[in-house]
């Protein structure tokens, strides 16, 4: 079987699906893609047992057939050929011959009916939505997620649907973050979710800002998202994510209003000389001011001061400065509003006019 196409048509798609290769394999068929040749185009098939992703690519064939061949060789050849090269791959027993221009080069391949393939339950819920309405909740509140905490449902995010609402949250225990998006589903659906942290990242990567619509098939224990040139499935997390509405802070008496780029450019100078393992910086706010604090134990200290709009009594509470930068980064307006009640609650911080999005930073000791 002879196979032609073009560095640029392959090249895209082998990237997107690259990123669902795990590059330490228990089974070493898991290093490589399933292609399956049609006479007018190859569909490509990544998966690491818990997240798949199919694709496809402009291509013409002189036969069909399947194959695998190692996913991140095949990407290195792609990058490396020039703009606009021709590509040829031509399968012969246990070896795929690739040639463009002088080049050549020989893969080995491994058999495709070895190749495992993630069968989803029957889907009960289907949605219909934009792709950039998932794409904004996702780039919203992904970077809140847990790494590898014993709390596996932490390790992920929450996708809930309610009142014709559809939700993100993610949360690591010390900070957490909320986008909704109002009145673009069905307000007859009710249902909750867990995405595996690797799935919400591939999804976030694989996402365009387009204004297109996209499926998302539900069930029990899978999620699969239908694009214009690729279906996404992966498996969800077994487990009860915690009741967010109880981590929203209530009774915030005092609101500090500020210019979002002065306060961020100050809170990373102060963060240069935090703790390295704590990162904790104190912030006071006083009448029309606040005032970051940072020091670290060679004694080395910071200090910055930011002009703000606050009325309230002087405050001072400490907050890990990363969690702060990070919310700040997430949010789009120039102006942000920091909730703040007292030096041992929480702290919300969203943008000025904007509720969509919000996010919630626990203070700590300092």
């Amino acid at each position: 079987m002879k196979i032609t196409t073009k560095r640029e048509d392959l090249l895209e798609p082998l990237q997107q699906i690259g990123g669902v290769v795990e590059r330490r394999q228990t089974l070493p068929i898991l290093a490589n893609i399933l292609i399956n040749a049609t006479r007018e185009k190859i569909n490509l098939t990544a998966t690491d047992l818990e997240v798949e992703l199919k694709t496809q690519a402009k291509a013409s064939s002189d036969g069909e057939g399947d194959f695998t061949l190692p996913a991140r060789k095949m990407l290195d050849i792609c990058k490396a050929l020039p703009d606009g090269a021709n590509i040829t791959l031509q399968l012969n027993n246990d070896k795929v011959k690739i040639q463009s221009g002088r080049s050549r080069f020989s893969l080995g391949i491994l058999p495709a009916q070895d190749y495992p393939v993630i069968e989803p339950t029957a889907s009960n819920t289907v949605l219909t939505l934009r792709e950039s309405t998932l794409k904004r909740l996702i780039d919203k509140t992904q970077f809140a997620m847990a790494q590898q905490d014993v709390r596996y449902y932490l390790n992920g995010m929450l996708l809930e649907v309610a009142h014709g609402d559809i939700r993100t949250v993610a949360t690591d225990g010390h900070r957490l973050a909320i986008s909704t998006a109002e009145k673009v589903v069905p307000a007859d659906v009710d249902l909750q979710v867990i995405l595996p942290r690797k799935a919400v990242l591939e999804l976030g990567r694989l996402l365009a800002d387009r204004d297109t619509d996209i499926k998302l098939e539900l069930s029990s224990s899978y999620i699969k998202v239908l694009l214009s040139q690729a279906v996404f499935t992966s498996k969800l997390i077994d487990g009860r994510f915690p009741d967010y509405q109880r981590v929203l802070p209530v009774g915030t008496d005092k609101e500090v209003h500020a210019d979002k780029e002065l306060l961020k450019q100050s809170l990373s100078r102060a963060s240069i000389l935090s703790n390295e393992k704590y990162r904790g910086i104190r912030f006071s706010a006083e009448e029309g001011l606040v005032q970051l604090q940072a020091h670290n134990p060679e004694q080395e200290e910071a200090e910055e001061e930011v002009e703000v709009d606050y009325q309230g009594e002087p405050i001072k509470i400490g907050f890990n400065v990363g969690y702060l930068l990070d919310a700040l980064n997430a949010i789009d307006e120039d102006n942000v509003i920091i909730e703040l009640k007292d030096s041992d609650n929480s702290a919300l911080i969203y943008g000025k006019g904007n509720n969509d999005s919000k996010y919630v930073v626990m203070p700590m000791r300092i």
